[in-house]
């Protein structure tokens, strides 16, 4: 069936203290959200391994979700899943001087029906998502 994950890469004109801090607080995720579907974080304070956290979504209908954080690394590493059990991951690494080169990654390798997903087309979508969500990381990060 081959990967079932989508990723974009983009530097970032930060240390990775800098935008991992950004990323562990869901209240700034509407922010960088370049889906236009995250509104605003419930209940959220700095996240950690194990912790969850409610986000107000919408895409066509407004809905909530609960995530909980599956992968921590502090100031590396860090990625979420719902119920559904796909997974939104961030990898920092240091790029030069105050840069840093960030993954962001769509992996519905965990997903209860990864078909289900497919289908709906969020592979594509998501990755264009990403695309705009890294771009806004680097307007918030000018340099």
């Amino acid at each position: 069936m081959g990967i079932r994950q989508v990723s974009r890469t983009a530097v970032v004109a930060a240390p990775p203290e800098q935008i991992f801090e950004l990323l562990a607080d869901p209240a700034q995720h509407p922010l960088i959200d370049g889906s236009g579907t995250v509104r605003a974080a419930r209940g959220s304070s700095r996240l950690s391994l194990g912790s969850t956290f409610g986000m107000d979504m919408k895409m066509g209908a407004s809905y909530r979700i609960r995530n909980t954080v599956v992968e921590f690394e502090e100031n590396r590493l860090i990625a979420w899943r719902h119920f559904s059990g796909h997974r939104w991951r961030w990898l920092l690494e240091p790029e030069g001087e105050g840069h840093t080169r960030v993954t962001e990654t769509f992996d519905w390798s965990t997903a209860r029906v990864p078909f289900a997903i497919e289908l709906a087309g969020f592979p594509k979508r998501n990755a264009e998502g990403i695309e705009k969500t890294l771009a806004r990381l680097g307007a918030l990060f000018p340099g």
